[in-house]
């Protein structure tokens, strides 16, 4: 015996179902990265100050370390990816069934 293809109906519904999956995928992927990487309030950020002091002099002084920090631009263009796949999502029709007749 054959195996029947899922109805019509089912198709949308994964289909919606998919996308608001990865639209939460997206928003906790992108929250988690910015949070672990320093979860940085200001604009993204390639190099990082750090104060070091003189051993000799006592007088302190900014060095630069090479490394990515999000920013808030950042969570927010994750966030509104997240967003629009979640609208994304409720404009998916539904299937109607014809009524028999």
């Amino acid at each position: 015996m054959a195996t029947a293809a899922p109805a019509p109906a089912a198709r949308p519904a994964a289909f919606r179902t998919g996308l608001r999956v990865a639209a939460g995928l997206l928003f906790l992927g992108c929250a988690g990265f910015w949070a672990a990487k320093g979860a940085h309030r200001g604009w993204s950020q390639n190099q990082v100050p750090i104060k070091q002091t003189d051993e000799v002099t006592g007088i302190e002084f900014v060095t630069y370390e090479k490394r990515f920090v999000p920013g808030v631009e950042f969570l927010a263009a994750g966030t509104g990816l997240a967003a629009g796949l979640l609208v994304l999502s409720f404009l998916v029709q539904r299937h109607k069934p014809n009524p028999a007749s």
